[in-house]
């Protein structure tokens, strides 16, 4: 078992308090970031960046998963009002579908297994000409990807060829009551003109096919 002086030194809890300090005061939506913020949020996204699925006691799935098992589950590590952790855990084949954060900041890293991640800047309305900012691979050797409220704010996420989990951070956490719900696209067919990089997205109800369980997070405590 861990000392408490290991535990509180130990990689997760370093993530942990340096998110603390990262989103204490970050930049409101369309306003230019400090110098201070940049600084720590760099910080924090090389701190993720070290991150593997043994510092979280997490162990690979194999492929084959009970009938009926939700296609993706969620290890709650901690929450504030400033940021939350966890692990989303995706079956063989499962995707996360194209969803935002509103007004939200966000860290993700993959901790084992391969996961498809498509970015979107965030449309003006729905239905709206927005832009797509990357698709790739990215695996447990990738750095970690990053969102802020103007940019790579939408994502979709899918394992490839097994399962896959990633690391997640949001600050502030998704809170209906102040206007950070979770809302669910499609893209729709055929371009906006000559950029291939425009799309037009619609916003949908969450899909019937996805929905998220819970399961214990297995690694060391977080304190704050």
């Amino acid at each position: 078992m861990l000392s408490a002086d290991t535990n509180m030194n130990c990689i997760v809890q370093r993530v942990a308090r340096q998110a603390l300090l990262t989103f204490r005061n970050p930049p409101r939506v369309g306003q230019e970031a400090s110098r201070s913020f940049l600084e720590n949020h760099s910080e924090l996204k090389n701190l993720v960046g070290q991150i593997r699925a043994a510092d979280l006691r997490l162990v690979p799935r194999c492929a084959e998963d009970a009938p009926g098992a939700p296609p993706v589950t969620y290890m709650h590590i901690c929450e504030t009002e400033r940021f939350s952790m966890g692990v989303f855990l995706l079956r063989s084949g499962a995707c996360i579908p194209l969803h935002d954060h509103p007004g939200m900041f966000g860290i993700l890293k993959v901790l084992y297994g391969t996961a498809r991640i498509s970015c979107f800047d965030p449309p003006a309305a729905a239905g709206r000409r927005c832009a797509l900012r990357s698709t790739g691979e990215f695996t447990d050797s990738s750095g970690p990807c990053a969102l802020t409220p103007e940019r790579d704010n939408l994502h979709q996420i899918e394992a490839v060829g097994g399962p896959t989990a990633f690391m997640d951070i949001l600050a502030p956490p998704y809170d209906p009551d102040n206007g950070r719900d979770c809302h669910y696209y499609k893209v729709l067919p055929g371009g906006t003109g000559a950029d291939p990089t425009e799309v037009r997205l619609m916003e949908i109800s969450q899909p019937a096919e996805f929905w998220c369980g819970g399961e214990p997070y297995p690694g060391p405590e977080v304190r704050l």
